[in-house]
């Protein structure tokens, strides 16, 4: 088994706070009645108020199975990347009811791609590292 270095332990920290704020998100988003978030953003509040259950289950599979793999990545398990895997496609499926059924870039614009595509992004690259990782021996 190979060593983890400083480089390792840094960016799985950050892959870990990563998760962790996406659980904060989630757990938030959740549990905020509709009428608050449309204090501040109507069209969010529309579409967490009208997102199916799949949907919402896809969202809390995401999130938990990221943090699950990180702290697999942090504690050096090759498995990891199977979670980061579940974690990508699950976002998927949730950002893709987002996109084609609730029609967010009709009602926000283009930008409103922007953050989804780096979560996805974000989730498909801890994927790759965790499987890296495995490959040259630092996970087991």
């Amino acid at each position: 088994m190979c060593k983890a270095g400083t480089g390792f332990w840094t960016i799985a920290a950050l892959i870990l706070l990563w998760n962790l704020m996406g659980d904060w998100a989630y757990l938030t988003q959740a549990t905020t009645p509709p009428e608050t978030v449309a204090l501040t953003d109507p069209v969010a509040a529309r579409a967490f108020d009208t997102m199916p259950v799949w949907a919402w289950a896809a969202y809390a599979l995401a999130v938990g199975a990221g943090t699950t793999g990180a702290v697999l990545l942090i504690m050096r398990r090759k498995v990891a990347w199977a979670f980061f895997a579940v974690s990508t496609a699950s976002a998927t499926a949730q950002f893709g009811w987002s996109f084609l059924g609730f029609g967010i870039l009709a009602a926000k614009g283009w930008t409103a791609a922007i953050f989804p595509a780096a979560i996805i992004s974000i989730a498909l690259a801890s994927m790759l590292y965790a499987q890296a990782k495995a490959r040259d021996g630092t996970l087991r």
